[in-house]
């Protein structure tokens, strides 16, 4: 019988990714980790550290299964933005890209049934138009940053900000879908047929 997929992760966005390439996980346990970044630490390793340790931490708990931790940095230079939690911060995180390209770092770390991981981190450009204080504060107001790596939804109302995506459009979302169909495959675990149980 097929082994379960656990997805390490709370983002609904990596959830419905995984879905639409015929993995719908069959666990969702996010791991409660401190996502801190250490002091000197670059943004990719960053985002490949927290990956790999997210399903480290929920590996142990359901042995037989796949694990799929992943995480998402947005870096202007080498300055690692946070997840907006506060409507200043994402004030903060929006005027630094406006205008400008910045990086998405997409860590993804795969644990299968016998304890092998397997890791990638891909790197995508992206290029915010220059942003009107009027358009800032729409999108403020529209409250879709909240939680978002670098303050903002691709996927969302700031699609319309966006004049270059230079990579993986998915991994801006949340997860880089390519790359990650490659390591499950590559571990053993084929995707679903269609219409055999994803919603």
């Amino acid at each position: 019988s097929r082994p379960p997929l656990v997805l390490a992760s709370a983002s609904p966005r990596r959830r419905s990714l995984l879905e639409q390439i015929g993995y719908a996980p069959d666990v969702v346990e996010p791991a409660a980790l401190d996502e801190a970044v250490l002091p000197g630490e670059q943004p990719e390793a960053h985002a490949a550290r927290l990956a790999q340790a997210k399903a480290s931490a929920v590996s142990a708990r359901h042995p037989g299964a796949f694990i799929l931790g992943a995480d998402t940095v947005v870096a202007c230079g080498r300055r690692i933005l946070d997840k907006a939690e506060t409507e200043e911060s994402a004030r903060r995180c929006l005027a630094l890209l406006s205008g400008r390209r910045h990086r998405v770092y997409g860590g993804v770390t795969v644990i299968d049934p016998e304890g092998r991981a397997v890791s990638r981190l891909v790197r995508t450009a992206v290029t915010f138009k220059r942003l009107s204080e009027e358009e800032m504060a729409a999108y403020l107001a529209g409250g879709e940053w909240r939680g978002k790596a670098g303050g903002y939804a691709i996927q969302g109302r700031a699609a319309a900000f966006v004049r270059f995506v230079g990579g993986s459009y998915t991994n801006v979302v949340g997860l880089p879908v390519h790359e990650t169909y490659q390591l499950l495959v590559g571990l053993g675990l084929p995707p679903r047929p269609p219409g055999a149980g994803d919603s």
